[in-house]
């Protein structure tokens, strides 16, 4: 721990009553900030509200991810400044990547921030918070302690029907353009045991959909409970077999870590999800060599076949980057090809943007931005279509959808079929939390439109 002065005058302290989290990029993040929130409540009492300026303790979990990350999170302390110059026993702290990366350097450029930690010290908010209110001190924590945090978290809570259990962090795979091996660290797996019991929790707590995540969560390689090494296909059917679990999922997968075993599970675990989020980033093997990633686009295919040839009607998703330092005309078209032979039912994609301390970011940024710009309209473009057809493809079948919440529009009821896909239908709200049959009569851009299939 860190613990620099801070010369504020020493009046007496307003007591902590409520919580502010702003969260950003990936899932592992909404599962980080739920867990901060329920370490807050447990220690302070603390009551989560919507507005900052309402909050006694404003935490931002931040990503280093995305474009310029850091000027966004400085951008948004330069808001919370305001509600400190306002009320000085406000406390902010900034954690997740962004806080790992920068460490201190955040509280010498805003000296106003109190807390800065990193995604394996969230454990110890509670007494950074108590640290900096008794001896008036701001505090850094960006120590990486392996799996350390998931021993000091209480029993985790339920929002809604969905829950989230991270097995594994880190990642080994160093692709070269990726911040998360240096903020995160090596991979790390946590105990089955511990995965079951955090599972059977959230099933108690009412989750009826629950997603294991990692950053390379394929790549679980965990202690079993014979003290073998148990791999991720294992894990899935132990997870799978708990009494109540209803919907499996897991994110975010590797192409390196597929393999027949996991292929086949999708197959023989009922609960398990026929959807997988599988990043691929490039259909090149030139830049697929230079990004790092340890897979040719052969191998991309190969898991693909023998996914659908377990589950055919899997749905896919994946990430996609443009415009990577030494991508040609050649090397995107070879991006198009692969998204025309796989078709993919969604996809994220990004233009390249270097990152600050990633190998690629020492290499020439050599695709103009109006190109960068091109490509990516075109992949858009061909992906738009492929999930315009892969959404009207669904209008008639009949599905079992999760009725998770009420729709937008008056009388609808909002769920989640199998594969991940969005229904709107008519309905009571009394049916939130069932599974129940909807046919499916029209589909558009992002959602379909059903009806309930009602008992005779």
């Amino acid at each position: 721990m860190l613990v620099t002065s801070n010369t504020e005058k020493k009046t007496p302290l307003k007591s902590l009553d409520t919580l502010f989290i702003k969260t950003y990029g990936c899932a592992m993040n909404v599962y980080d900030s739920s867990r901060m929130s329920d370490l807050m409540q447990e220690a302070y009492g603390l009551r989560v509200v919507d507005d900052p300026k309402d909050a006694d303790v404003i935490l931002m979990n931040t990503c280093s991810i995305r474009e310029k990350a850091e000027d966004k999170v400085y951008s948004e302390l330069g808001r919370y400044k305001k509600i400190k110059d306002k009320r000085p026993d406000l406390i902010i702290g900034v954690g997740g990547c962004v806080g790992q990366q920068e460490g201190d350097r955040i509280q010498k450029r805003a000296p106003y921030v109190d807390i800065v930690f990193g995604p394996q010290t969230y454990h110890r908010l509670p007494e950074m918070v108590k640290t900096i209110r008794r001896d008036r001190v701001r505090v850094t924590e960006i120590d990486m302690p392996e799996i350390e945090k998931f021993d000091h978290l209480p029993k985790p809570k339920v929002e809604g029907l969905t829950g989230y259990v991270t097995i594994m962090e880190g990642c080994d795979k160093f692709c070269t353009f990726c911040i998360v091996p240096y903020t995160r660290g090596a991979e790390i797996s946590r105990p089955v045991a511990d995965i079951l019991v955090e599972c059977e929790q959230l099933i108690a707590a009412g989750a009826k959909d629950i997603s294991l995540l990692g950053q390379n969560v394929n790549g679980y390689r965990g202690t079993g409970p014979d003290g073998e090494e148990c791999g991720f296909a294992a894990l899935l059917h132990l997870v799978g077999e708990l009494e109540g679990m209803q919907r499996l999922r897991f994110s975010t997968s590797h192409p390196m870590e597929m393999n027949t075993e996991l292929c086949e599970a999708f197959a023989e675990i009922p609960s398990l999800m026929p959807y997988l989020h599988l990043p691929v980033q490039s259909g090149s093997d030139v830049i697929l060599k230079a990004m790092h990633r340890g897979h040719k686009r052969e191998d991309y295919f190969k898991a693909i076949d023998e996914l659908r040839l377990h589950t055919p009607e899997i749905a896919l998703s994946s990430d996609f980057i443009v415009g990577f330092p030494g991508e040609t005309d050649e090397d995107f078209a070879a991006t198009l090809d692969l998204v025309r032979r796989v078709r993919f039912d969604s996809a994220f994609c990004f233009k390249y943007s270097p990152r600050p301390g990633t190998p690629a970011s020492k290499a020439e940024d050599n695709v103009p931005e109006m190109i960068k710009d091109e490509r990516l309209q075109a992949l858009l473009e061909l992906l738009r279509e492929q999930s315009r057809e892969g959404m009207a493809q669904q209008v008639g079948k009949s599905t079992e959808v999760l009725i998770e919440s009420k729709g937008k529009n008056e009388g609808d009821l909002q769920g989640r079929t199998p594969d991940f896909r969005i229904v709107h239908f008519k309905g009571n709200p009394r049916l939130i939390g069932q599974t129940l049959p909807v046919k499916i009569v029209d589909a558009y851009a992002m959602s379909l439109r059903g009806e309930l299939i009602l008992a005779q």
